[in-house]
């Protein structure tokens, strides 16, 4: 059984987070620069056994796409015709980033800290991880 890995993507950054071998715990990777995304996950696939890709689907709250949706599609375009062996698929990803603040401030985390938008983007990354994997359970 491989891993699954998410991505939070964003223009400038990226927010990564990965599952166990066994597919039971979702843990942040790493925040990297958008445009190195491609080439740091094709490294990692080579390290480690990923079984899939989930990307988080950029929309607005109505529901309607955001901004982000096209960069996003033009990403998983391209995986799938580099890397056709590993899936990737989308999942909603609204109100991540918000979720994501709250659990830095349930944490405890300090104001500076909550500041880092690598931060931010990892742990976005980690709930929408978690999402699906609770969504799969059911």
């Amino acid at each position: 059984m491989g891993r699954i890995l998410s991505i939070d993507y964003g223009k400038k950054r990226t927010g990564l987070a990965v599952t166990d071998p066994l597919q039971i715990i979702a843990n942040g990777l790493a925040t990297v620069s958008t445009q190195e995304l491609f080439d740091y996950l094709k490294q990692y696939v080579n390290k480690e056994p990923v079984e899939r890709i989930v990307i988080g689907e950029p929309r607005q709250p109505n529901g309607q796409p955001s901004e982000n949706l096209a960069r996003v599609q033009q990403f998983v375009n391209r995986w799938r015709n580099a890397m056709p062996d590993i899936p990737i698929e989308f999942y909603d990803e609204r109100f991540t980033s918000v979720l994501a603040h709250q659990a830095m401030l349930d944490g405890g985390l300090k104001k500076k800290a909550r500041q880092d938008k690598g931060l931010v983007d990892e742990i976005s990354a980690t709930i929408i991880l978690q999402d699906y994997m609770r969504s799969r359970k059911f």
